[in-house]
């Protein structure tokens, strides 16, 4: 393997992907943006969750909003589903892996709430009972994902469909895009407590 190549070949590919998602993305980010600063606003909270690379994203989202993103200003209201260990092991051992996010949309999520699964290939199943869920207690959803959307058509209420079939490139905008969501919710709270 030439290493240099590999660098420009990924590099290359990772723009292609950030440009595609610049131009098919941009009407679906004030829809996302609206649903989260709305629940945030009226003194609800968002709801991360996803597997693998997707839970550590929706860790680092919740993060940023609780703690700081770019600036000092008031806690804002998030939590990651992908912490809480015992909850998770206990779920996934007496219910099973698909009710692991939904038991604890059940427990936690009040209308009002909004929840924000994180996907790449928008089939996981214990994501897609989680908004099965949120749905039936009339909490808003949002899923973020990529390649053709999966089964998420109908289920969620705002969807990011990031415009790669390619893990690495979908989850790379993820960030991205979950960056941009922390940065505009932490301004708009600023403007708020002005």
């Amino acid at each position: 393997m030439d290493a240099a190549d590999y660098f420009d070949r990924e590099f290359e590919e990772h723009m292609t992907v950030a440009e595609q998602a610049r131009r098919v993305l941009g009407d679906c980010f004030p829809a996302i943006l609206g649903l989260c600063r709305d629940a945030i606003q009226a003194g609800n909270k968002l709801m991360f969750f996803g597997n693998g690379g997707s839970a550590a994203d929706a860790q680092h989202f919740a993060a940023e909003l609780v703690v700081r993103y770019r600036h000092d200003r008031r806690a804002l209201p998030a939590i990651a589903l992908t912490t809480d260990t015992s909850t998770l092991t206990a779920g996934a051992n007496d219910l099973g892996y698909d009710r692991v996010f939904s038991r604890q949309v059940e427990a936690l999520a009040r209308p009002g709430d909004v929840v924000i699964g994180i996907t790449t290939s928008g089939r996981s199943p214990n994501v897609l009972e989680a908004f099965k869920t949120a749905r039936e207690m009339d909490v808003r959803t949002v899923a973020f994902t990529g390649a053709d959307g999966g089964d998420l058509a109908g289920v969620v209420d705002e969807v990011l469909i990031v415009p790669s079939r390619v893990t690495a490139r979908i989850q790379e905008m993820h960030l991205t895009f979950g960056h941009m969501l922390c940065g505009a919710l932490e301004l708009e709270a600023e403007e708020v407590t002005r």
